[in-house]
């Protein structure tokens, strides 16, 4: 299906938001967890989950407000989520933060195979999705390795 260049960046920037959003409710998540944590755990958590987290949250939200600028797109203002926490299991609520990283690399992942970025986007912009998925690419691997050590 042909599309113009503003339909494919408006595309572009609905899928970058989407995937932005999902690192933010990772975010809310994490804060979440960081309140049932001892203090060595929470420090973990924060250095290893959420430090890097918000740092591609903080990425994404640039590349994003950068892009529109550059094109004259309106850019939609996130806000920042509010997870409802229905147990008081940090496991499990840390698992969820890492669903969310999961949804949020899955789009972006999507969204460079799609060669959206390359046909209507520009190079900063593929700059920014690269490094954004290099800040996610670590998540996982260090929730098993966080989680694995909780309770004991």
């Amino acid at each position: 299906m042909a599309y113009t260049n503003a339909q494919g960046r408006r595309q572009l920037l609905d899928s970058l938001g989407a995937a932005t959003e999902q690192i933010g409710v990772a975010l809310a998540n994490l804060g979440e967890a960081y309140e049932q944590l001892d203090t060595t755990a929470a420090d973990r958590l924060e250095e290893r989950l959420f430090r890097p987290l918000q740092t591609a949250y903080g990425q994404a939200q640039r590349a994003s407000s950068e892009f529109a600028a550059r094109y004259g797109l309106p850019t939609s203002a996130l806000t920042a989520p509010r997870v409802q926490v229905r147990e008081h299991d940090a496991n499990g609520i840390i698992g969820r933060a890492a669903a969310a990283v999961a949804g949020a690399d899955a789009e972006l992942a999507t969204l460079q195979d799609s060669m959206l970025p390359v046909e209507v986007g520009d190079p900063p912009l593929r700059a920014a999705l690269e490094q954004v998925r290099v800040l996610l690419g670590d998540f996982g691997s260090h929730t098993r390795e966080l989680t694995r050590t909780l309770g004991r």
